[in-house]
């Protein structure tokens, strides 16, 4: 294949080099383009991938599908499709590598009434609008060929091990069935495909399929069904009675599977005690295992059922089945098997007996020594030990762990159950491997470059840095942004513990000066600010508005060991305060912060915090909280997580111990509050409901404190829409420099729209600019 790289990418990176740098603005940051869906093709040598790119006044994002070769990397980058305002996703390689699959909206118009179910296209409409359908296309170019024409569209789809058949399913929700379609007829038809090519329906499941997967032998597909379907619940749906049911009674679900020659289908597990959530199938197709979750209706909320499940083993050739763990309340990650089928392996808490946030360990014992003994592997590694991958040999488990203010690749030695790190890089590494392949792929970001992937040709030299070959380079703009210096910190808090996190200093940083401080703490709390690119909320504008900004990994962060992680338990908010406290007296002290000019900003556990503070100190000119608890008593009730919440605040349950869930509540010590405090949430969050943010805001005003409350649309635990997005960081921003800067207007929709204009302005006439030069 002769490939090259897109102009328009071309020019505007060979273009930066002239151009003055400016620092980063809201819009840039919602301009930043996103890579996802590598795949490496079936001899390693080439990648497929897509870019998505926003398009933030719609509220969308547009994807397209990129190629480009392992080996020689940037230079042979070419794009393959162009969609203006359609999606092209999960491209899929045959399996002889001579043409992929991907799924596209882009020719879906409305269903005429007598369009087929399921057959293969003809020229014309007949796909459902707004639905996806598969596309074949070759990586040397040409145009793509649609090659189903789905009533429902596709969901998901895969190729046989053999590569000689496509399989996908589709139907409409809770109906969907598996089709599959002869991949010799598929590239024989040239130019189209013949008008008498059918997809075959493989399954009639009257609840619908749902995860599904190819056996390594290609004979049969596994798959999970619900054992029943309640006709009067499907009826009242469709009668329009929408109400939502609060743990409703569902079906537990089985593991099935589909003998292709002849055509069979066989139920494999029957106890209707559990549900299969989810399996994995081991490399010689003889072992299956799978997840059993809780068939009690309380216990499957869908945050937490992990908490409730159990995992479970299939010998293929007998049917028998294994129970592989019996603890309640104690989440374990699937079954994993090693390559040469000998071991299977989970990862779950250090203490399998009750639910904890310790750290997780690897378990692991012969995958035929019924009711063996399981060993645990890593426990002299202070941090979590999981299964990403395989070593070929199987002699070595691959995993990502964050270490400090990064993230890194780590290897488990099966034999010994020792841990070494294998990347050191001051970056936020994420490392995988292809199944099929073998190909190292790494997800790669720092301070000054966002996420760009790499490949590395032989495992053993993934920790040379030198041996990596750049694959993606998809916001060449960021080289024309003047950037505040990112790096790692570390400070002694109050009682001795020693604390890090990350420092964004201003652009054009003078020593000697001292500037204007945001605290901007990370969600969590389990999870870390690490070296990477844009972190905390946007840290970067900030650091070109003339802000120092501080990330804090305040105690109950990840990163820093067990007993850091867990040092909040029971003491839910006074040592994380505390080190957020003596982080910010640190950069005083240093000379970098002004003392009089600071605020704090933070989201979900960042938002717990900033409430925290609000009602502890005036220290802080200002602060902004999203989606942050006021009251864990009426918080445990209204979350749809409780387990976690009761293993902080110390392990009973709120009507067991009021006082142990209020007093570690901010709404405790409301009339302490003095700081001018900004509040968000989504309308719907699960998480952190609406009413924890209408209980602060109820008393903010009461007590006459300054206070602005935004509600954004939508049912997630952040917020889903672009413009909002930008709105709200836009007038964050603004409140901010208001009350700890004491410049602007402490806010005007006119001024909020204004900015959004003219930063959208701006980026048209870069944009007509780089045209102009190509």
């Amino acid at each position: 294949m002769q490939l090259r790289i897109p102009l328009l990418l071309a020019v505007a990176a060979s273009s930066l080099g002239a151009q003055a740098k400016r620092p980063m603005t809201w819009l840039d940051v919602q301009q930043i383009r996103q890579v996802g869906g590598a795949a490496p093709s079936p001899d390693g040598r080439w990648v497929l991938y897509t870019v998505s790119f926003p398009d933030w006044q719609n509220a969308r994002r547009q994807s397209d599908v990129f190629v480009v070769s392992a080996e020689q990397g940037l230079s042979s980058t070419r794009q393959l499709t162009f969609t203006k305002d359609k999606n092209e996703t999960n491209p899929t390689w045959s399996r002889d590598g001579s043409f992929f699959v991907f799924a596209s909206d882009r020719d879906a118009p409305a269903a005429t009434p007598n369009a087929t179910p399921n057959a293969a296209p003809t020229p014309g409409p007949g796909a459902a609008g707004g639905r996806n359908q598969l596309y074949l296309m070759h990586p040397d170019g040409g145009e793509a060929r649609r090659i189903t024409d789905a009533r429902d569209g596709v969901s998901t789809f895969a190729f046989s091990k053999d590569g000689r058949w496509l399989a996908y399913r589709s139907g409409r929700a809770g109906e969907e069935q598996l089709y599959r379609l002869p991949v010799a007829a598929l590239v024989s038809g040239g130019g189209a495909v013949v008008d008498s090519l059918r997809a075959e329906q493989l399954t009639r499941q009257p609840a619908g399929v749902g995860l599904w997967r190819w056996a390594p032998d290609s004979k049969r597909i596994y798959f999970v069904t619900a054992d029943t379907v309640d006709l009067d619940e499907k009826l009242r749906r469709e009668k329009r009675f929408t109400v939502s049911v609060r743990n409703m009674a569902v079906p537990p679900s089985s593991l099935w599977a589909i003998d292709l020659d002849p055509s069979r289908v066989t139920r494999l597990t029957r106890d209707t005690t559990f549900s299969v959530a989810s399996f994995t199938i081991s490399d010689d197709g003889k072992w299956v295992g799978f997840r059993g979750a809780s068939a009690n209706r309380y216990e499957r909320n869908i945050t937490e059922e992990n908490d409730y499940a159990d995992n479970w083993l299939l010998e293929v050739a007998t049917g028998r089945m294994e129970r592989l763990t019996n603890n309640r309340e104690v989440g374990e990650s699937a079954p994993s098997f090693s390559p040469d089928g000998q071991w299977v392996a989970f990862a779950a808490p250090d203490d399998l007996t009750r639910y904890s946030l310790n750290d997780t360990r690897v378990y692991l014992r012969r995958v035929d020594d019924r009711g063996g003994q399981w060993r645990k592997l890593g426990t002299d590694y202070d941090g979590d030990v999981s299964v990403d991958f395989w070593a070929p040999d199987s002699k070595t488990i691959y995993f990502n762990d964050g270490v400090r203010a990064t993230n890194q690749l780590l290897a488990l030695d099966v034999a010994k159950g020792t841990v070494r790190q294998v990347t050191r890089e001051s970056a936020s590494v994420r490392v995988t491997r292809d199944e099929d392949s073998k190909r190292v792929l790494v997800t790669y970001a720092d301070p000054s470059t966002p996420n760009v992937l790499f490949a590395v040709p032989p495992l053993d030299q993934i920790g040379n840095r030198a041996a990596w070959k750049q694959l993606t380079d998809a916001n060449p703009q960021v080289r024309g942004f003047a950037l505040g210096e990112e790096r790692e910190i570390g400070w002694r808090s109050k009682d001795g513990t020693h604390v890090g996190g990350l420092l964004v200093t201003p652009v054009g940083y003078q020593p000697g000066t001292r500037y204007p401080l945001i605290v901007a703490i990370h969600g969590g709390p389990a999870g870390a600010d690490v070296l990477s690119f844009n972190p905390c909320y946007g840290a970067q504008v900030y650091a070109g508005a003339g802000y120092a900004v501080l990330c804090p990994n305040y105690r109950g962060s990840t990163n820093y060991g067990q007993a850091f992680k867990t040092g909040i338990v029971g003491n839910y908010f006074d040592p994380g305060y505390q080190d957020i406290m003596a982080g910010v007296d640190s950069l005083i002290a240093a000379g970098v912060v002004d003392a009089d000019r600071m605020g704090v900003l933070g989201w979900s556990a960042g938002g717990h915090w900033s409430n925290w503070i609000l009602t502890h100190t005036d220290r802080f000119k200002a602060i902004s909280t999203g989606a942050g608890t006021a009251n864990w008593i009426s918080m445990f009730a209204e979350s749809d997580m409780q387990r976690v919440r009761q293993f902080y605040l110390g392990d009973k349950l709120p009507y067991e111990d009021f006082d142990a869930y209020w007093n570690q509540s901010p709404l405790k010590y409301i009339k302490n509050a003095k700081t001018p405090t900004m509040i968000h949430v989504v309308e719907g969050d699960p998480r952190v409901p609406r009413p924890q943010s209408e209980e602060l805001h109820m008393a903010l005003k009461r007590l006459g404190v300054p206070t602005e409350f935004y509600v954004y649309p939508g049912s997630t635990h952040g917020i889903p829409d672009p413009r909002n997005q930008l709105f709200k960081s836009t007038v964050e921003m603004a409140w901010m420099d208001y009350w700890v800067r004491g410049s602007g207007k402490r806010f005007a929709w006119r001024d909020v729209l204004k900015t959004v204009e003219d930063e959208a302005n701006r980026a048209a006439d870069r944009r007509a600019a780089t045209s102009e030069q190509r």
